[in-house]
């Protein structure tokens, strides 16, 4: 009963926050203030076909991006591999393979990478082309744990890597995400916390500034090119400034309307605070239907960027289909497709296999 009054406690708090969120926001919203912003796109195509309103759901591999404490819950060991083609020639990816052992928790590892392809190097003489070309590409590598410390509450946390190289000049940081996800008996079906109301809460990327350096920062330096005499070629350096990272706290709530053995409806409400952007909430949902002996069919829908200061977001939609075989062994194909506005619509394809 006392966890029961404090779960309710804690959820009223919660829908309180998320209800006056988007009002807090203040301006200036710092757009266009940080580097590294493929961290921002968002990986795994059941996610992005509910809005991104994944916080508190995620439960399978790529918990690495949303919250690493959905690790806790993943049953079976996983490869999944996302591709995402992006706008004007650039595609994203996702790998991420996690293992899970019933003793120390589920252990993750990952890599997000986006592809700019190449362009013609140009001048001001040259400005139809010197002949060379350039490319440039983002990566991160998260190493991620998470553990479920009881049915009601897992933890999680992922350190990564991350780089940038635009032709010769390249950058790198180190960053951080934490994240937890508490189960409550709140609205609950059966009276048990798996199938109650869940809080998720992460924040991602919080680490060191990337500052790009390279071989055409070289410049040689005539400092008084008037003067006869006098060093006329001095080696100089340019020096670019350290931007930080795109730092994202997310925090939000979903539970079942529908529960049953063969029907399930989930509904996902995050809201997030950005360090480059306003503040905004995203909505979500999945249907699925269960065929015993076969697999489940899951349906999505939902609505990214409600609440944010010009937001080329909007709806988002997919299915996803797992199949199972031997040994309680699946596999899994995901889809969803997104609008983002004057920059297109955008498609995501993952495969996922359990074992």
């Amino acid at each position: 009963m006392i966890r029961n009054k404090k779960q309710i406690c804690l959820f009223v708090a919660v829908l309180k926050w998320l209800m006056g969120f988007s009002l807090s926001a203040q301006e200036p919203f710092r757009v266009g203030t940080t580097s590294a912003n493929f961290l921002e796109l968002g990986y795994g195509s059941a996610g992005i076909a509910m809005g991104d309103a994944y916080v508190s759901t995620a439960r399978d591999i790529s918990s690495i991006y949303w919250n690493p404490a959905g690790l806790g819950y993943m049953d079976e060991s996983e490869l999944q591999v996302m591709h995402q083609p992006w706008v004007a020639g650039i595609n994203t990816a996702f790998v991420g393979l996690g293992y899970v052992t019933p003793r120390w928790g589920a252990f993750g590892l990952g890599l997000v990478y986006t592809g700019y392809g190449e362009e013609e190097v140009t001048s001001m003489l040259m400005q139809e082309g010197t002949g060379e070309k350039f490319d440039g590409l983002d990566y991160a590598v998260n190493l991620s744990y998470g553990r479920k410390l009881a049915q009601w509450f897992s933890f999680g946390v992922s350190g990564k890597y991350v780089s940038s190289r635009i032709w010769h000049e390249s950058a790198s940081a180190v960053a951080l995400d934490l994240g937890a996800v508490v189960n409550t008996s709140f609205l609950s079906w059966t009276g048990t916390e798996e199938s109650g109301l869940a809080i998720g809460m992460s924040i991602s990327n919080y680490g060191t500034r990337m500052q790009f350096d390279g071989i055409d920062l070289k410049r040689p330096l005539d400092e008084s090119p008037n003067d006869a005499g006098n060093f006329e070629y001095v080696p100089a350096r340019y020096e670019t400034q350290a931007w930080e990272l795109p730092l994202i706290f997310r925090i939000g709530i979903s539970f079942h309307p529908i529960l049953t053995s063969v029907h399930r409806l989930t509904l996902a409400v995050d809201a997030l605070h950005p360090n480059n952007n306003s503040e905004y909430i995203n909505v979500g949902g999945e249907y699925g239907l269960t065929a015993p002996g076969f697999g489940v069919l899951m349906l999505r829908a939902g609505y990214k960027g409600v609440g944010m200061v010009d937001s080329e977001f909007g709806p988002t939609f997919g299915f996803g289909l797992l199949f199972n075989f031997m040994h309680n062994h699946s596999l899994r194909i995901d889809y969803a497709y997104r609008q983002v506005g004057l920059l297109g619509n955008i498609n995501a394809y993952t495969l996922g296999l359990t074992f």
